[in-house]
């Protein structure tokens, strides 16, 4: 009965994330002993304050329908975080609260690409980005980069990206991924270029924007002309350790703003209400209070580059920011492990669930086809558990 299936849910990609992840569970039924890491989720708890908040809204009665846009004091505390911790000026009516930065930046695209524009993607990239494009029928255009530069798309290359057809340029800082940091001179230098080219907008995914180790976070939308050009999308997930309670959000041009809600209106209109009142006050609280957590992912990050360069045949970089590690695994193609023919990064992450039980994330999801994903959002005794294995299965 496929073939009753619509040509857009056939063409569109099952998340590689995903996909690694529920195969690591089905082995874990089987009785393996796997180690995942391949999730992009912290593995703290969410604070005590921001539980509170959640019980006291359940207390409260907040169950009826939320407005589409999200509840007017959320898009308030929003507006002022926009203004402490990224220097932007976003009103009330520039926010649209969602089920999750992924529906945000889906509804970015629909509301914005048409059939044939073009969407600059460098690359390494969320996985998630290339489909919503394609889904929207807009058509990605991927810019590699690589591990000896960090990851980082020059302004040279942006240039060379851009046809008459380009409408966007989407990219995470710090990167999803790759851990990558933009500082703002590096953006600077891609403002730069797209001053030249006025119909270009940009949707600048800041959601790991808090777990940055070098320095303070810089906003495209801050630059000369990019404010009115820029959607910034944030959301929850990753500093507040708010996976599951499925909250994101946008700061744009009110006019891009109305034409999301209106879109969202009719997909799945208001996120639930007992997550948003929480996010009040988790957005409300200053960034020290989940300083613990960040400084956590810094030690880990030092523990697995440590014990990754003690491996043969991977090679790392110093990842600024988010909570992954994004090593050079190209050494190993070509060759032979315990009888498996590796031939590129989904060849080698399936021999590590497979020989090493760790899960992982081929590079080739991400638009990196040499790389292989890990994240440390796990414990120090998994992590150090988890590189041991992998080290042997390599030797």
């Amino acid at each position: 009965m496929k073939q009753h299936l619509s040509e857009r849910i056939q063409n569109m990609a099952t998340s590689a994330t995903l996909a690694m992840a529920a195969k690591a569970r089905e082995l874990r039924g089987e009785g393996k002993d796997i180690i995942g890491l391949s999730l992009g989720e912290p593995d703290f708890n969410i604070p005590d304050f921001i539980k509170e908040a959640g019980k006291q809204a359940i207390d409260e009665n907040y169950s009826s329908y939320t407005p589409v846009n999200g509840y007017a004091e959320l898009r308030q505390a929003i507006s002022k975080k926009f203004k402490r911790d990224n220097g932007l000026d976003y009103s009330e009516k520039q926010i649209v609260v969602s089920s999750g930065a992924k529906q945000s930046l889906a509804n970015v695209a629909m509301v914005l690409l048409n059939k044939g524009d073009e969407v600059i993607l460098p690359a390494p990239f969320w996985v998630s980005y290339h489909d919503i494009v394609k889904l929207a029928e807009a058509v990605p255009i991927m810019v590699p980069t690589t591990i000896d530069t960090d990851f980082k798309i020059t302004p040279q290359q942006l240039e060379a990206a851009i046809t008459p057809r380009t409408k966007m340029l989407w990219f995470s800082s710090p990167c999803n991924p790759s851990g990558s940091v933009y500082s703002e001179e590096e953006l600077e230098g891609l403002a730069a270029v797209l001053r030249k080219h006025p119909n270009i907008f940009i949707a600048s995914d800041e959601i790991y924007e808090h777990i940055n180790f070098r320095s303070e976070h810089a906003s495209i939308a801050n630059l000369d002309g990019m404010y009115e050009r820029t959607i910034t999308v944030n959301g929850v997930s990753k500093a507040f350790a708010m996976t599951g309670w499925r909250i994101g959000y946008i700061g744009a041009a009110d006019w891009i703003a109305s034409a999301c809600t209106k879109f969202q209106g009719q997909i799945t209109s208001g996120a639930n209400a007992i997550a948003q009142r929480a996010t009040i006050t988790a957005l409300e609280a200053p960034p020290s209070k989940i300083q613990f957590m960040i400084d956590e992912f810094k030690q880990r990050r030092d523990l697995v580059l440590g014990l990754l360069k003690e491996i043969p045949g991977f090679k790392v970089n110093v990842p600024e920011g988010a909570f992954y590690v994004f090593p050079d695994v190209s050494d190993f193609f070509g060759r032979t492990l315990k009888g498996v023919q590796i031939n590129n990064s989904s060849d080698l992450a399936m021999y590590l669930l497979e020989h090493a039980n760790v899960a992982t994330v081929t590079g080739e999801a991400f638009g990196a086809p040499n790389c292989i994903r890990i994240s440390y959002a796990a414990s120090t005794e998994e992590l150090v558990e988890a590189i041991k294995r992998i080290k042997e299965a390599v030797s």
